[in-house]
């Protein structure tokens, strides 16, 4: 298995958060890699996304669980490799929550496939966390 995981604090509420988050359609406004998303039904589990980032192939990511204003997951798979990404919402104090994302791939050759492209995928995960906790902000 090769796992990664990157975190925020942010005097943002989970409800804001949240709202960004099932707000599929926009997530081009807070998130830079991505041209074009489609989903093909409602922010829950069993939906898929068709999500595309600027200048590559589409990336099909099945919703696997969903809890409203606490997290999401999402899953894709490439041959025998499983890509799951959790988006979570942790309360930290009164007024403070982490929003934590985390990458976990498996299959066989996981860790080595994830040290090859694992820091790529989730390279842009500090600015586009950045740019979802300052527009929950407004």
């Amino acid at each position: 298995m090769w796992e990664y995981e990157h975190a925020v604090e942010t005097s943002a509420t989970p409800e804001a958060i949240w709202r960004l988050w099932a707000d599929v359609d926009n997530w081009g406004a807070w998130n830079a890699e991505i041209e074009k998303i489609e989903m093909n039904g409602p922010f829950a589990a069993g939906t898929r996304i068709t999500m595309t980032p600027p200048g590559d192939d589409p990336i099909v990511l099945h919703i696997a669980e969903v809890r409203q204003d606490e997290l999401f997951v999402d899953e894709a798979r490439f041959d025998d490799l499983l890509f799951r990404t959790t988006h979570r919402i942790d309360p930290i104090a009164r007024d403070r929550i982490r929003v934590v994302y985390r990458m976990e791939i498996t299959g066989p050759g996981a860790e080595e496939a994830g040290t090859h492209i694992g820091p790529g995928i989730t390279a842009d995960w500090p600015d586009t966390m950045a740019s979802l906790v300052e527009l929950a902000l407004r």
